[in-house]
């Protein structure tokens, strides 16, 4: 027979349970109420005695659930602090595991209801865990509630710490997809996080290699997706797609052949190419609800690019004006050509400055589309021509300095 200890103060777990009993049964009548709500408190108290956490968890969360939709959010806030603070009482990681796992599998379910406050709930949760394995699974619960209940403004700030969370998770490549792409996904239906999501996107990505064919092909629709999504920006101009095993797959894909070439002529080719591409290809581009006339507007800017990566220092106006033409019987104007090149500087695509008398454009730094083993290469004869250029200034530095010297020492000897 169990003997009950009396205690001035109830405990906080039995006073949850008596709570929610009491509001789960107040519509059975009185005596049966009494008689549900006495035979809980008594097995709860069962379970604090024998030390039957992760049992009397389970009793608790029977009961919470049955108020999810009664009770205030302060209450229920407050009972499921109680409830998540049970995991300091468990004996070893494998039983925290367990109670984390059924506590935010109650509060994931009818995410629907409430979705703010589960997500509140499974945070509260996720700061009283220690070991990496619960962390994360918890974490990832809270991004589903908060996808599914519309209220990711509740998750996206924790997003900046993510790098941090990787190291403390140390988690497996196959943790890294599900995580990098589920942040992906709860920000695309955001427009003010297109970029962030585009990186989680290419980050998830990343983490597959040429080793595992069958991995990549499950990669496929969201090589698409990460293409589409870099077309579509209007403020990206610049990517590693083309590098991605992920992505290089495509190329020789029967369905998505087509989607490559288009990312290949955004980031490598011209206005030009992308013309003859949508004359052929325009059900494609509709079909990815791409607007033809934003995509002529970014080529222009990528063209441009391209001429001040690839001219000596100087673009004429000519050359910008036939590079840029919209259709083959209509090119730009004169001051179309400083409009375009403007709107280049504006978005931090080239640094360089405009002569009008001479319509040429002084070219000083150009932006790369894609960073590869070509522009290393370049950067590196840059590095070395600098630093070479360095040692020459030192060397005659100290060579006008040891002249100096000495015609110093001849006055003095005279």
């Amino acid at each position: 027979m169990t003997t009950v200890v009396p205690t001035s103060e109830e405990d906080p777990a039995l006073s949850v349970v008596r709570f929610t009993a009491e509001l789960s049964w107040a519509d059975a009548g009185l005596e049966v109420s009494e008689a549900q709500v006495n035979s809980l408190c008594m097995e709860a108290q069962e379970c604090m005695i024998e030390g039957r956490w992760l049992d009397l968890a389970s009793l608790m969360l029977t009961s919470a659930d049955l108020i999810f939709s009664k009770a205030s959010e302060k209450d229920l806030e407050c009972v499921f602090t109680v409830i998540c603070n049970l995991v300091k009482k468990a004996e070893n990681f494998d039983q925290v595991h367990k109670m984390a796992d059924i506590i935010s599998s109650k509060v994931t379910q009818q995410p629907n209801v409430k979705p703010a406050l589960r997500v509140k709930i499974l945070f509260n949760l996720y700061n009283l865990l220690e070991n990496p394995a619960s962390c994360f699974f918890v974490y990832m619960k809270a991004l589903s509630v908060a996808v599914s209940g519309k209220v990711t403004e509740h998750v996206i700030p924790s997003f900046k710490n993510i790098d941090s969370f990787l190291r403390e998770w140390n988690l497996g490549v196959k943790d890294q997809r599900e995580l990098f792409l589920t942040i992906s996904n709860a920000l695309k239906e955001n427009k003010s996080s297109a970029k962030d999501s585009f990186k989680f996107l290419t980050r998830y990505l990343a983490t597959f290699s040429d080793e595992d064919a069958y991995a990549l092909s499950e990669a496929k629709e969201e090589a698409v997706r990460a293409i589409v999504d870099f077309v579509k920006a209007p403020d990206m101009f610049q990517c590693d797609l083309l590098d991605m095993p992920a992505v290089a797959q495509l190329e020789k894909d029967a369905k998505h052949a087509l989607v490559y070439q288009l990312l290949k002529i955004f980031l490598t080719q011209r206005l030009d190419a992308y013309l003859d591409f949508s004359t052929a290809n325009s059900t494609l581009l509709k079909s990815y609800g791409l607007v033809h006339e934003d995509c002529i507007a970014k080529m222009r800017l990528l063209s441009l690019v391209d001429l001040a990566s690839n001219e000596s220092g100087q673009v004429p106006y000519s050359l910008i004006r036939d590079t840029l033409k919209m259709l083959t019987f209509s090119q730009i104007e004169g001051d179309e050509v400083e409009s375009w090149v403007v709107k280049a500087i504006t978005a931090k695509l080239i640094d360089c400055k405009i002569d009008q008398m001479n319509e040429i454009v002084i070219v000083r730094r150009g932006t790369e589309r894609v960073f590869g083993p070509h522009q290393w290469e370049i950067l590196r004869a840059k590095l070395v021509n600098w630093r070479t250029n360095i040692a020459n200034v030192i060397t005659s530095i100290q060579a006008n300095k040891i002249s100096e010297d000495s015609t110093q020492e001849g006055l003095m000897i005279r």
